[in-house]
């Protein structure tokens, strides 16, 4: 049951959170956060602040392999989870009045934070990131930056935030500050390109946008991503993987992959997320960030002052099974020959605050009696977890409206924005304005990859390109099918299309003037493409009837390129992981932007 709302004796209103009748200093909603957080964590037992210091993932109606929701709060104190699926607007936020539930009826009542991947985009990997749910989609967070207008990924990125509140979703396990300077990386559509500059102008807008100016109960606390950068991946495998451990420095351009986090320090990121990836050739040690004192300690706190949250990338101690992947092994890249037990005390020294993935609080209360851990090293770690729920309003009011999350989540409003985000992230690469000429208003089509009743509504749809007076195809980049099913979710490997669908292409567009369309989640060598389409444009989550507007000339895609297109898989290969623009003789050049004429009347 919620915790009854009280009256102090000069009428202040508070929630009796320890349950004895008083408004203790912690529940005063008039003393500053400090104060507050002084009272509480001195009210707390070591069990409860190790619970702190684990961020554990949930599953909104304890629907699958994970702990159930009460086990985790009730009795291993844990009050921090990131959210997998998430049914529906309604069934999420009651799920969250739920656990705000049994989190009152603890000893002291404290709040449980709800987190998440991004869950706005096209994108859907257990492991990154999320669809579905009834939330307004705009592009991948690539297609952002391609916008390159942060006043409206400013005014998106608030949109999203009022859809996650209004659901119990508090904390963002996003934006990420990494840059896309390794083209073959399988996690370039949640960075914001290339180009250092403009990832930290659409960086800080995003931050600002769900944030707001300070951190407050109208904000969604962001947890920047993954410091000192994810980008510059050995041959750009992921580090989720232990063939990906390694990052590669060979142009000693550290200094140029901060420049986001420095962003994103200026716009008041709540929290930080370190990496997974050992950094090698960087002049940082050759362990994975989070063990790092190094880089949380000395370059992260020190050097540029952040006294945030600082939560480990999810699993860098134990494996877990994750819903729709399976059992994952723990990514303790650098340490492995450390047992779990050093592990842990080599992430305390280094300085992290939470445990990302963990839902056993045990090894911290051990260490903590052991004597290997000092109970004042837990709590430098517990206040600054505490504050943030203090900062969010969550002491104060924690639960949310489910008929108003069915109303506001999924709007008219938002989803039109998020088409508007969607429709000025599209890239015109090629348009041979001679290959339209002549086109009939009501053209005979041929679609690929696309909804034949979207299309149906610009022309008559055909089966065969031989019938056709235009063919519009939407493709995937490319990328290289691997076993594991974890790995199904990471598209990585070559850029190249296989020899066979470039020869099928060309027939096609030798049939029939044709409109190609590429979804980019990562860059695609187009060298054979380009030369033969009427019309190619780059996409990053985009609905078909808006590639076919551009198709038709009702609207233009008038999006920056937000990363250079290699030439050649040979370009790839013999270009430095960590430096940008570096790709020999691009096709196309990060920063491409084509100026069409204004888009006819429909």
């Amino acid at each position: 049951m919620p915790v009854p709302t009280l009256h102090h004796h000069d009428g202040t209103p508070f929630r009796d959170l320890n349950h004895n009748g008083t408004m203790e200093p912690y529940e005063d909603p008039r003393l500053p956060v400090a104060d507050r957080v002084d009272d509480l964590l001195a009210r707390m037992t070591l069990a409860e602040k190790a619970g702190l210091m684990c961020h554990g993932r949930m599953l909104a109606g304890d629907d699958g392999p994970l702990p159930s929701g009460a086990e985790l709060i009730t009795e291993r104190h844990l009050t921090h989870f990131a959210m997998m699926r998430v049914p529906s607007p309604g069934a999420m936020s009651r799920w969250n009045n739920h656990v705000q539930d049994l989190a009152a009826a603890t000893r002291l009542g404290i709040p449980v934070t709800l987190s998440s991947d991004p869950r706005h985009g096209f994108v859907s990997n257990p492991a990154t990131a999320h669809t579905g749910g009834g939330f307004s989609p705009g592009p991948e967070p690539i297609g952002l930056a391609a916008t390159d207008d942060p006043a409206l990924v400013a005014e998106f990125a608030a949109a999203v935030g009022r859809e996650l509140r209004a659901v119990g979703i508090r904390l963002a396990l996003h934006p990420m500050a990494d840059l896309a300077t390794e083209p073959r990386w399988a996690r370039i559509s949640g960075t914001f390109g290339e180009d250092a500059d403009r990832a930290g102008r659409i960086l800080s807008a995003y931050i600002r946008g769900m944030q707001g100016e300070t951190l407050g109960p109208d904000s969604v606390a962001c947890m920047a991503k993954h410091f000192p950068g994810h980008g510059p991946q050995e041959r750009g495998e992921d580090p989720h993987f232990a063939y990906g451990r390694r990052q590669s420095f060979p142009g000693r351009n550290l200094a140029y992959h901060l420049r986001p986090f420095e962003a994103a320090f200026a716009a008041g990121t709540a929290q930080i997320m370190p990496c997974y990836s050992i950094p090698s050739g960087s002049g940082l040690p050759e362990v994975g960030a989070s063990f790092s004192r190094e880089v949380i300690t000395g370059l992260l706190r020190g050097h540029y002052g952040f006294d945030g949250v600082v939560c480990t990338d999810f699993n860098v101690l134990t494996g877990m099974d994750i819903p729709g992947i399976g059992s994952v092994p723990p990514r303790p890249w650098g340490v492995e020959h450390l047992s779990t037990a050093e592990r842990l005390l080599m992430l305390l020294d280094a300085g992290v605050d939470q445990l990302g993935g963990e839902t056993d609080p045990g090894p911290l209360i051990e260490a903590v009696r052991a004597g290997t851990v000092a109970e004042e090293r837990i709590d430098r770690s517990a206040r600054r977890i505490l504050r943030d729920k203090f900062r969010l309003g969550l002491f104060d009011n924690p639960y949310v409206d489910p008929d108003a999350a069915d109303a506001l989540v999924g709007s008219t409003e938002t989803r039109a924005l998020g088409r508007q985000v969607q429709r000025r992230s599209l890239v015109q690469l090629v348009r041979r304005p001679e290959a339209f000429a002549g086109l009939p208003d009501s053209p005979a089509l041929y679609v690929e990859n696309m909804d034949p009743e979207v299309a149906a509504r610009y022309g008559r749809v055909v089966a065969r390109p031989e019938d056709a007076d235009l063919a519009v195809v939407r493709l995937q980049a490319p990328y290289e099918q691997r076993e594991s099913p974890m790995e199904q979710h990471f598209h990585a490997g070559s850029l190249d299309f296989p020899p066979e669908e470039l020869q099928r292409l060309g027939a096609l567009c030798a049939t029939v003037p044709t409109a190609v369309d590429v979804f980019l989640d990562r860059p695609a060598i187009l060298t054979g493409i380009a030369s033969q389409t009427a019309l190619l444009t780059g996409s990053f989550g985009a609905y078909d009837d808006l590639v076919l507007d551009v198709v038709f000339g009702r609207s233009v895609a008038g999006g920056v390129l937000p990363f250079d297109l290699p030439s050649s898989m040979r370009a790839v290969e013999s270009s430095p992981e960590d430096v940008p623009f570096s790709t020999p003789d691009p096709l196309f050049r990060c920063g491409h932007r084509v100026t069409p004429e204004p888009a006819r009347p429909t």
